[in-house]
């Protein structure tokens, strides 16, 4: 059953984050079966405590163990430090029920 990984950010700096981070995540994104629906700035906040976090992306996995294998390994932990000091994020998995 397919996951999705959705993901709201403020982000600092959207050169450095989107040159760096956002091009190495993306090749791991693929390279573990999953694919982006949306990456997009400009979100407005509706409801809720995450004001400044206009940035979302939506990613497609065929399953939660798939985009947790991704989440875990080795080679996005190496990744996601170029991102420090340049984005905050916050995370949802859920799958897809039947």
């Amino acid at each position: 059953m397919p996951a999705y990984m959705i993901i709201a950010a403020k982000i600092n700096d959207r050169d450095k984050f989107r040159d760096g981070y956002g091009t190495e995540a993306a090749k791991l994104v693929a390279k573990h079966g999953g694919e982006y629906l949306i990456l997009a700035p400009g979100a407005t906040l509706l409801e809720g405590t995450l004001e400044g976090y206009t940035s979302v992306a939506l990613s497609k996995w065929p399953n939660k163990q798939a985009a947790e294998t991704f989440w875990n390994s080795d080679e996005y932990a190496e990744v996601k430090k170029l991102r420090e000091g340049l984005a905050d994020v916050e995370v949802i998995l859920v799958e897809m029920p039947d």
